[in-house]
């Protein structure tokens, strides 16, 4: 499908859908003034009532279809942000990387063993984080 077609069919749809909710709202709130007050000084405050449950529930049906419509879309951007964020963290690995490569001792003696020590072990949570975020996002 092109994606000109696409957008036509959505603005089609949305428009289509506008007008059925605004129906439904214009309804409910014809059988809300038509119905009989139980007493005449209440009148205003039962008629405001039934206007305000009618769009409660236009607001409801609103909310419940445009669930319906981004159920697909949640899916697929909970992937693409656990993606984006695993990509984040190894950039965090590629620069402890090179700072563990900087502070490279023959062995821990030295004025460069407590950079060695932290940096490795930042690199390891960062790779941690990264391979976590990319094996949760297959999983989905």
């Amino acid at each position: 499908m092109k994606p000109h077609a696409i957008g036509r069919t959505l603005g089609i749809g949305l428009r289509v859908a506008g007008r059925i909710i605004g129906q439904h709202a214009a309804a409910g709130a014809q059988t809300a003034a038509s119905a009989p007050a139980q007493q005449p000084s209440a009148g205003p405050v039962i008629q405001s009532r039934a206007t305000g449950q009618a769009a409660g529930q236009v607001t409801r049906g609103v909310a419940r279809g445009m669930g319906g419509f981004l159920r697909p879309f949640r899916r697929v951007g909970g992937i693409l942000w656990l993606e984006v964020t695993g990509v984040f963290f190894f950039l965090f690995v590629l620069v402890f990387g090179m700072a563990l490569w900087r502070t490279r001792p023959s062995h821990l003696v030295g004025p460069y063993d407590k950079a060695f020590l932290a940096s490795s072990a930042l690199l390891l949570v960062f790779l941690y984080l990264g391979v976590s975020s990319f094996w949760r996002a297959r999983r989905k």
